[in-house]
């Protein structure tokens, strides 16, 4: 059920993701206010009963909680505190949820600015794509005060499970994170089928047969299906993928770590987004690795 103390709910970003996570805020009994810089990814939201904005800061007025799920932090920044942006309507007291994937030092940044002018903010990126979107069991990892994360497990409750990781920025840590182990799963599964193909195995035989062990995960589970029907339309591009092991690398650089894993799956991500398969599912890397090897299989 809604909570009594949140009356109004803005959310900025209603594409892939963002729609759907709307859409289970509604079906929790919130007040729902939607806006999209592309004003048609909205208008079905206001058709299943929220109300539809025509600028960001028209919807985040008198908003108890604004949630933002945007491409990147030049975004981000822009929908806060560019020309139009939500800092200036903002209430005090108000929350600001950024469940974007973001570098770190950004989220703090924000957090700060908006500290300034009473404003909460919490970076609360997420994992488990638009499926883990539609069923409400995204993992959200928030970085920020406590208290306020607290405040927001009503919000939360419809869309997933919150962990509080820590101080502002350490959600967008734990998301580089996870999107390090997603990337080098994906490429080590990606490799592991080019190579039993190559020697005359099944992909799909290939998959059963580890399904149960030590390599079972939801990434073999999900990926792994979408490698052996090559259906590689987007869950999460690579272009995203790539965006997040962006952000991961200048975080090492900064905290002068090596990750030679990370960094060689960054490295065919890049290749594989230049070969225009940066709209494909980040599971397509396969195809990359595929034609790095000289290998065209059957469908």
């Amino acid at each position: 059920m809604a909570s009594d103390r949140i009356r109004k709910i803005a959310f900025l970003g209603t594409g892939l993701m963002g729609a759907p996570m709307a859409r289970r805020l509604l079906g929790a009994g919130f007040s729902v206010t939607v806006w999209n810089r592309d004003s048609a990814k909205a208008a079905a939201l206001g058709r299943g009963g929220a109300t539809v904005a025509g600028s960001a800061a028209e919807a985040a007025r008198g908003a108890s909680v604004v949630i933002t799920m945007l491409t990147d932090a030049a975004a981000v920044g822009e929908v806060l505190f560019g020309n139009g942006g939500i800092a200036g309507v903002l209430d005090e007291g108000a929350t600001v949820v950024d469940m974007s994937s973001i570098a770190p030092e950004a989220a703090r940044d924000h957090a700060a600015r908006l500290a300034q002018r009473g404003v909460r903010h919490i970076d609360a990126p997420v994992s488990g794509g638009v499926v883990g979107a539609e069923a409400g069991t995204l993992a959200i990892m928030a970085g920020g005060d406590a208290a306020a994360v607290t405040d927001m497990a009503g919000v939360f409750a419809p869309l997933g499970r919150v962990t509080h990781v820590g101080p502002s920025g350490t959600g967008q840590l734990a998301k580089l994170g996870n999107q390090q182990i997603v990337a080098i799963t994906i490429g080590a599964i990606a490799e592991a089928m080019v190579l039993v193909e190559a020697g005359g195995g099944s992909r799909a035989a290939f998959r059963d047969a580890i399904r149960g062990g030590f390599c079972e995960s939801r990434i073999l589970d999900l990926h792994g299906q979408r490698m052996i029907a090559r259906e590689f339309a987007p869950g999460g591009t690579a272009r995203n993928q790539l965006k997040d092991l962006d952000a991961v690398m200048a975080t090492a650089q900064a905290l002068s770590l090596s990750l030679p894993l990370t960094e060689a799956v960054h490295a065919e991500f890049a290749e594989f987004v230049a070969e225009d398969g940066g709209e494909k599912d980040h599971s397509g890397l396969l195809l990359h690795l595929e034609a790095r090897n000289g290998r065209k299989p059957d469908p």
